[in-house]
């Protein structure tokens, strides 16, 4: 039978093992701090801040929260992250993307200190991850390769596709698994909108990582035989229920289960990893910063 890969309980397992690291820092006297900055009236966007603050209350770590009038000018939001890069007692931030469009968001990422860039997307986190000596690997990137790790699916020599070619996933995505490191050393391909026969391609994977924001672009047809499916879309599509709309995936998950050996669920698979990885982030940040040695898990 086929393997569901249940995100919800391999995040637990991640954010138990944390509670171990925030004690050692405790002991140490440092509480580890999360600063999230809201510059938007998006509904989804106030959602995702809202879980990420949640998420450290539940752990112990100090949460706080700001937010900007999505007209003010880009001035106020650099002093914001310059305030939060200056305060000893915030180890890690995160701006929620994306700001308004009168702010460039690579003039955001460059604002942020690189030490407290829990996010891994400032350009000099960006070329540490390439070089192999990654400071804060991407949260959901990641994530992924802590499901691949608890589905017992070796990478090493595997052929891995990724579906997609963001900043956020794709790219550091593919460079995650070719580093010569535990959960990497895959040889790996990356596939795009300029693509000729998808199919093709992630017929020939073992691990397929759809990561492009199409629903159900990828199906049961183009995934070989026991192949590792994750699925990082997560995409509405109109659907008659009581909000109009349902969630899925890049992948079509009833019939890419029929062919896979595992497979990630949307909603309960990559999602709950991205906020396990960032209070995980978080939480180095700060054994970082206080040059308190902690075990993460």
């Amino acid at each position: 039978m086929t393997h569901v890969i249940d995100g919800n309980e391999v995040a637990d397992g991640v954010r138990e093992g944390l509670r171990d690291c925030i004690d050692d820092l405790e002991s140490a006297g440092v509480t580890p701090g999360l600063a999230t900055v809201l510059m938007s009236d998006d509904p989804a966007s106030e959602t995702y801040v809202s879980m990420k603050q949640r998420a450290c209350e539940d752990l112990g770590i100090d949460g706080s929260h700001h937010e900007l009038d999505p007209d003010a000018p880009a001035d106020e939001l650099f002093d914001v992250v310059d305030e939060l890069n200056d305060d000893p007692g915030v180890h890690g931030i995160l701006v929620q993307m994306p700001v308004p469009d009168h702010i460039e968001n690579e003039a955001v990422l460059r604002r942020i200190d690189p030490i407290k860039d829990v996010d891994g997307f400032h350009p000099e986190n960006v070329g540490r991850l390439v070089a192999g000596d990654a400071r804060y690997k991407p949260c959901t990137p990641h994530g992924v390769q802590k499901l691949i790790e608890a589905a017992d699916v070796e990478t090493e020599g595997a052929h891995a596709v990724v579906v997609g070619r963001s900043d956020i996933v794709g790219k550091p995505m593919a460079n995650l698994l070719i580093q010569k490191a535990p959960g990497g050393n895959a040889t790996t391909t990356v596939c795009h909108s300029r693509t000729e026969d998808l199919g093709a391609v992630t017929r020939d994977a073992d691990i397929v990582i759809a990561a492009v924001g199409v629903p159900e672009l990828v199906d049961g047809s183009m995934i070989a035989a026991g192949a590792t499916v994750i699925d990082v879309g997560v995409n509405r599509v109109d659907a008659d229920t009581e909000k109009g709309y349902e969630l899925v995936g890049d992948v079509d998950f009833e019939s890419a289960r029929e062919r896979a050996g595992a497979i990630t669920p949307v909603p309960g698979g990559v999602g709950p990893m991205t906020i396990a990885m960032l209070m995980y982030n978080t939480v180095k940040a700060a054994g970082v910063q206080e040059d308190v040695a902690i075990d993460l898990p």
